[in-house]
């Protein structure tokens, strides 16, 4: 029996379960990568930021974080912060919750639908399973002594689509856990941001001292000749 035996077998919830599987699987590829380009190294951004805000002030450090191009979470809650940090710090970071959260919905988008798909997987196999469990008992209503044959396509019906919501459900749980693991430490390094910046705007900015000028001579007194007449 091949796999197309096996879909006939199975009735119409295995096809329902095959698109499912596909949604799962493309969902789980398309958020994958939206991570991996989310989750680019910023340390070197923010080392380079919170340089530039103690030499030259916030501005500076804003201008570095837009010259940089990166649109990452962690450089967008800097650049949050830093876009306010001329009103002090609580503005500063009251910025960067706000930007936090809307970073939020970026990372952790397509978790909770990976999570329904978890759950509606094995109930859609048990439904598959009613539906064969039930074909079966109507063969033994309608003939008095079935054969196995008669019997075998409610069985496998019940016990194909079991194994189908199953293996979904799995696929859709190890994937969900997985992605968040990877969003988790995605936002981690918005988190640093957040918690660091504060601490900088603290801090005076170092301004260049002017340059010592030498004091000039003294004066030397003239002295009158000694053969002058006074």
């Amino acid at each position: 029996m091949n796999v197309l035996d096996l879909a006939r077998a199975a009735g119409p919830l295995l096809w329902v379960l095959l698109a499912l599987s596909l949604y799962v699987v493309y969902l789980t590829v398309a958020r994958l990568l939206a991570l991996m380009r989310m989750g680019q190294d910023a340390s070197a951004l923010i080392e380079r930021a919170r340089a530039l805000t103690a030499e030259s002030g916030p501005q500076a450090a804003l201008r570095e974080v837009d010259l940089s191009g990166l649109d990452i979470p962690a450089a967008q809650v800097l650049r949050a912060g830093l876009n306010r940090a001329d009103r002090g710090p609580e503005a500063a970071q009251a910025a960067m919750n706000a930007a936090l959260i809307q970073e939020d919905g970026r990372m952790y988008a397509g978790l909770s639908a990976l999570g329904t798909a978890a759950q509606i997987a094995p109930l859609l196999g048990l439904l598959g399973t009613v539906v064969g469990m039930v074909r079966s008992f109507l063969v033994f209503s309608a003939t008095n002594n079935p054969t196995p044959t008669e019997l075998a396509q409610g069985i496998s019906e019940a016990l194909i689509n079991t194994a189908a919501g199953l293996i979904v459900a799995i696929v859709a749980y190890v994937a969900r856990n997985a992605l968040r693991n990877k969003a988790n430490a995605v936002a981690a390094q918005a988190e640093r941001v957040r918690e660091e910046l504060p601490s900088w705007l603290l801090r005076p900015v170092a301004v260049p001292a002017a340059p010592v000028r030498p004091a000039p001579a003294p004066e030397r007194p003239v002295m009158a000749p000694t053969g002058a007449r006074l």
